[in-house]
């Protein structure tokens, strides 16, 4: 039976209560176990000398006790002092039993092996493991690196590496098909897969553990080439899957838009007409569009949209725009109702908060084909929405989504018969090596160039202890006119975060500043509410608007100049960068104020030291890579890239050109695809099917 099928439970010692806890760590098969990889290593193929030691590494080491006692500083420890011919360690122990005790006396030798630290009496291991060495008797050193590999509850280290050892024995009888073309392996220079799945179970002794630990070796990189090809494959299936169906021609006609244009009182910017004439293309073809827009804050990627929607109306067809969260799909809501609507276009509202009678309104004008564009949260998803005729889905902020609910909407095609076009638009820029690999299913097209006359935002970081100067600096931008946002990152009182609440904060500040409007916006207002304030703080009547990270995109107030963030610590940065974004939307001066709370950690000294140095959006999105990792710049919703197992998109970024081009070349064999895909995503295969 081949590997990949055999169940794990063919293993000696392998019952119904282990496979059900292996299952927890993806384990199912023979071949889940081989590419259960390990996280790292130790080596105990040498004996190291303790005047070697350095702190901070895991040595072996043998020696004779010289003394062992009970220590009573602020935790009762036994301390074992361990000796050879060059020097003195101590062995500490904070749980110990009177049999350890009696056991480690003067003159007993031991093998040991843990992490050397700095302790009360210099060097220290702390717990180490340990054997005693009988006289006469010596211990063979190990002849490879021992492997320690991810575990979960019920499954220790060694009941792991008993189980790969099995699993390693019927690979040399059984190999596991290699999937990739010799002629591949041999171009790039790559390692058979078997020998590399050997040799990262168990590197021989003076295998070079940097290079493992930087995740660089030679068969380490065999297998996350492999892993990303994979994941490009089923992205690519993806797409070809839903331009296998069919979707309306919407021809440019033009007369709509030349309409619209005149009536804007801005010219588009080159990058704007650019990305609008992909777009007009795309929708002109009888084949579902997959477009990614990306523009950095303020671009001017709601005009584009609009384009596109009037390309599908001027058709004789309905549009659907979904943004995640309710102030940005009202936000816009009152855009296209503005833009639209004098050239005798319906366009209607929908969220999960709307009144019923409101709701079923909007429901029946759609049905019978009366609104032209309707635009909401994922409310649009929900089954009782039903169009005349759908033929384009643009989706804001799409990682907010995930590729689950953005699949869910060819079901709203025409009775099925068709696939709307899609037009994925996203503020946040996506870095490169994220955009090939994520959206590999998308074309993308980048809004590079921000409308003329937008000022630089000056941006500047201090401790929350001058929190007196920044309200009196608050206090002279409003008093010249200008308007601000003082933004909070909790709505609740949590002493222990140490953040202001907002509902606390406006009330404080407007204690300290009676002469001025203070407005309050957050998540738990209802949505008349929230657009009551919001205009008002549109219309100049509120002057210092305190609020959560609800406004962090899709607030347009160009009068408004100064931005606070409390406690942007807890922030990422992309989210920082957005919220930056609602300020610098005029022609005058823009400030952002980054009042923290004292002591910063690394990570939040480099986001605010990031966010002083550039307003750039991209630069932003690739350093937030490097900080953070894909999984949390992508946020977890991106189901089926997640799960990288060996590859890491920063580090093996330069080898995605590569994985492109040979999905290019494997890509027409169908049961080489399947086997790659099905290796390494597993069940997750059926996110790319919804």
């Amino acid at each position: 039976m081949a590997l990949e099928t055999r169940p794990v439970t063919d293993l000696k010692g392998v019952g119904p209560s282990l496979a059900s806890k292996l299952e927890k760590l993806g384990i199912t098969t023979v071949q889940d176990l081989l590419f259960h990889l390990p996280l790292r290593y130790e080596d105990r193929t040498r004996i190291t000398p303790i005047a070697e030691l350095r702190n901070g590494y895991s040595s072996q080491i043998e020696g004779i006790v010289h003394d062992s006692r009970i220590e009573m500083g602020r935790r009762r420890s036994l301390l074992v002092q361990l000796q050879d011919d060059t020097g003195r360690i101590g062995l500490r122990f904070y749980y110990f039993t009177a049999a350890q005790k009696n056991q480690l006396t003067p003159g007993t030798r031991l093998r040991c092996f843990g992490e050397v630290r700095l302790g009360r009496t210099g060097l220290e291991l702390y717990h180490p493991e340990y054997k005693r060495v009988n006289e006469g008797e010596p211990l063979p050193v190990q002849d490879r690196l021992t492997p320690l590999y991810p575990t979960t509850d019920g499954v220790h280290q060694g009941r792991l590496r008993q189980l790969c050892e099995q699993a390693l024995e019927l690979l040399e009888r059984h190999p596991v098909p290699d999937y990739l073309p010799q002629s591949l392996l041999d171009e790039l220079q790559l390692p058979p897969l078997n020998q590399a799945v050997s040799t990262l179970h168990h590197p021989p002794a003076g295998a070079d553990l940097d290079q493992f630990s930087l995740g660089i070796h030679p068969t380490q990189q065999r297998l996350a080439f492999e892993e990303l090809l994979a994941h490009h494959l089923s992205l690519r299936r993806l797409r070809a899957s839903i331009q296998h169906h069919r979707a309306p021609a919407l021809p440019d006609r033009g007369k709509l838009s030349q309409e619209f244009l005149a009536r804007l009182p801005f010219a588009l910017t080159g990058a704007q007409l650019r990305v609008v004439a992909e777009i007009r293309q795309d929708l002109a073809a009888p084949v579902p569009m997959l477009r990614l827009v990306q523009g950095d804050v303020g671009s001017g990627k709601t005009v584009v949209a609009a384009l596109a929607a009037l390309q599908a109306v001027e058709n004789g067809t309905q549009v659907a725009l979904m943004a995640p969260t309710e102030i940005l799909a009202e936000q816009h809501y009152l855009s296209f109702s503005q833009w639209l609507q004098p050239l005798g276009i319906q366009v209607d509202f929908l969220a999960s908060r709307s009144k019923a009678s409101v709701r079923n309104q909007v429901l029946e004008r759609l049905a019978r084909g009366e609104t032209q564009i309707l635009i909401g949260t994922h409310a649009v998803f929900q089954e009782q929405v039903r169009f005349a005729h759908l033929a384009l889905a643009i989706i804001d902020e799409q990682h907010r989504f995930g590729v689950h609910q953005r699949l869910a909407l060819k079901e709203k095609g025409a009775n099925g018969s068709s696939t709307p076009h899609q037009l994925i638009m996203t503020a946040t820029p996506i870095p490169r090596t994220l955009a090939m690999s994520a959206y590999a299913d998308l074309d993308t097209s980048v809004i590079d160039e921000l409308p003329p006359g937008r000022t630089p935002i000056e941006t500047i970081a201090i401790p929350d202890s001058r929190r007196n100067e920044v309200v009196e600096r608050v206090r002279r931008a409003c008093l010249e006119g200008r308007q601000v946002y003082w933004v909070c990152t909790l709505i609740e009182e949590s002493e222990a975060l140490q953040c202001q609440a907002a509902e606390a904060t406006a009330q404080q500040l407007q204690e300290q500043l009676p002469e001025l409007q203070v407005g309050l916006v957050h998540g738990r207002l209802k949505p008349a509410e929230k657009a009551a304030v919001m205009d008002a703080f549109k219309q100049g009547e509120i002057q210092l608007l305190v609020a959560t990270t609800v406004i962090e995109v899709g607030v347009d107030v160009p009068n408004a100049s100064l931005m606070i963030i409390e406690n942007p610590e807890r922030l990422g940065l992309a989210q920082l960068h957005q919220l930056r974004g609602r300020v610098g939307r005029g022609n005058i001066a823009s400030y952002c104020v980054l009042m923290y709370h004292p002591p910063l950690s690394h990570m939040s000294r480099e986001r605010l030291k990031i966010m002083r140095e550039t307003n750039n959006g991209f630069e932003i999105a690739e350093r937030d890579l490097e900080l953070r990792g894909p999984g949390e710049v992508l946020g977890t919703r991106q189901t089926g890239l997640l799960s990288l197992k060996v590859a890491d998109l920063e580090r093996d970024k330069g080898w995605l050109e590569t994985v492109r081009w040979a999905a290019e070349q494997i890509e027409t064999d169908r049961a080489r695809t399947d086997a790659l895909i099905r290796r390494w995503l597993g069940q997750n295969v059926r996110y790319g099917q919804v």
